[in-house]
């Protein structure tokens, strides 16, 4: 079957105002500027954000796993992540487009607004989330300076820390602002940056700890008593748990790929930045750990608290600008930009790119402001699980269908039309048979968090409903595999 719709022909040749804007149109490859490096930097800015590397040094203690064992499920994390992306980033890279419009294929082009809106519900959290933890760096820099105020506090936050976190707010806004090429250029400087602070800090760690650290980290690699099933079930939860750190950057992965020039260096971004990274990441926080158990008599796990417990002046001041902008720069990629796109898909000719950041910006700022308060009492890795627990599925979904029901082509004028008949406008633009598929997977992946019963599942929530969303859609939609549509026929 001749393709109706070359690579080469990305331009939207009819208008339709309620599914086109020209922030979400495909991005010709000649206006693309992405490459290798920027993709690295994307990763390396999301695990060395300061809630990553609370989460991956508070591992190496919750599940009283040796911690050769845990630094080998982090790193196999990262290897499963890198496949997960190259699959998701590959037909944005192909074809120049974001997440809403990529998933407009599987779920119609009005269904499309249900796993867009849900993600974008999972950035803003993110966003809040993030924006609270990369205040506490401009929190640390201000005390440094002035003292820490009077004591008394709202919602768990003093004084100097809601000024932090205003400034962080309206930092973040100001870059994004600026356009994509701003942030680029953010992330290529503060990703690089904090591995260096990261290795200052380890440094000092061990050289005020001496001949302590090495005993501390037997104590840490030692792990616990448990039986070899339930320390299988250990290495299984924290991979999940890893996994479903990344699991919404994981399905919209192709917002940023699109700007990549090609394939393969999506995927030299990728290795670089996913296993290997996390490899090195994980062993210096381990490192560090190890450190603050000998000179504080506790386990810290907020680079934060460590660098303030040092007292070092002048680290504080490095520390805490580049852990500032590390937390910043993975906010305003993974948490800013894909919200920001499926907020316009909502309503493009009303609601822009910029337009649908600001929206993101206003409601996160709440979310923030109530972490610690509120939303961090449920603890981390349930709360990282339950959110990637919702969107798994559709990631299931997406591959399924691009690779093996619309075998790696869709029609690019048709993804922007909602006439009735039209390739991907299925039953009055939703595709009834994915809304089946992600329902029953979510019921699942989400009762593996919440339901008691299945606490022992805890950690693979995304990977379950990832996994039966894509095997219930192919289920559903496997007879119409070879089939071309009637649009598709007359296109040609």
């Amino acid at each position: 079957m001749k393709e109706s719709n070359d690579v080469s022909d990305l331009d939207i040749k009819h208008i339709d105002p309620s599914l086109y804007n020209e922030d979400l149109a495909p991005l010709k490859p000649q206006d693309r500027n992405w490459g290798a490096f920027e993709i690295f930097n994307v990763w390396s800015n999301d695990i060395q954000s300061l809630f990553g590397y609370t989460l991956a040094a508070s591992l190496f203690l919750t599940y009283g796993l040796n911690g050769w064992a845990v630094m080998a499920a982090i790193i196999l994390a990262g290897v499963i992540v890198m496949f997960l992306v190259n699959l998701t980033g590959k037909p944005s890279v192909k074809y120049g487009i974001p997440f809403p419009v990529m998933v407009r294929a599987s779920m119609g082009v009005r269904g499309a607004n249900l796993p867009a809106m849900l993600r974008a519900i999972v950035g803003i959290f993110w966003y809040g989330v993030q924006t609270y933890f990369a205040s506490t760096a401009v929190t640390l820099l201000i005390t440094a300076f002035v003292g820490a105020g009077s004591g008394s506090t709202i919602l768990g936050l003093s004084g100097v820390a809601w000024v932090s976190f205003v400034i962080v707010w309206l930092f973040q806004i100001a870059i994004f602002w600026q356009g994509i090429e701003r942030i680029k250029h953010f992330l290529n400087w503060a990703g690089p940056l904090v591995y260096v602070v990261m290795l200052v800090l380890m440094i000092i760690v061990w050289y005020q700890a001496g001949s302590e650290l090495i005993p501390a980290i037997d104590t840490i690699f030692s792990g616990g008593s448990e039986t070899s099933g339930s320390s299988i079930a250990a290495f299984m939860a924290i991979v999940g748990t890893m996994v479903a750190y990344f699991a919404a950057v994981v399905i919209n992965f192709g917002d940023f790929t699109r700007f990549v020039k090609t394939e393969r260096q999506m995927k030299l971004g990728n290795l670089l930045g996913l296993p290997l990274n996390v490899a090195f990441f994980s062993f210096i926080a381990l490192i560090i750990t190890a450190g603050t158990l000998v000179l504080f008599g506790e386990a810290l796990t907020n680079p934060a608290d460590i660098v303030e417990r040092v007292d070092s002046l002048p680290l504080t001041i490095i520390a805490a600008l580049t852990f500032f902008a590390a937390t910043v720069g993975i906010n305003l990629v993974a948490n800013f930009i894909p919200p920001a796109y499926d907020l316009a898909n909502l309503f493009p000719s009303k609601i822009s790119f910029k337009m649908g950041g600001l929206i993101t910006a206003v409601i996160a700022f709440f979310v923030g402001a109530l972490w610690l308060s509120v939303i961090s009492q449920i603890g981390v890795p349930g709360f990282v699980n339950a959110l990637g627990a919702i969107v798994a599925p559709f990631y299931g979904i997406i591959v399924v269908d691009y690779y093996l029901i619309k075998r790696q082509h869709l029609n690019m004028q048709e993804l922007f039309s909602s006439a009735p008949g039209s390739a991907y406008y299925y039953v009055n633009g939703w595709n009834t048979r994915a809304l089946i598929a992600f329902g029953v997977a979510a019921l699942f992946s989400l009762s593996t968090v919440l339901v008691p019963a299945l606490s022992s599942l805890g950690g693979y929530g995304w990977l379950i409903g990832a996994g039966l969303g894509g095997l219930f859609y192919y289920g559903l939609m496997r007879q119409f595999k070879a089939a071309p549509t009637l649009a598709e026929q007359n296109a040609q």
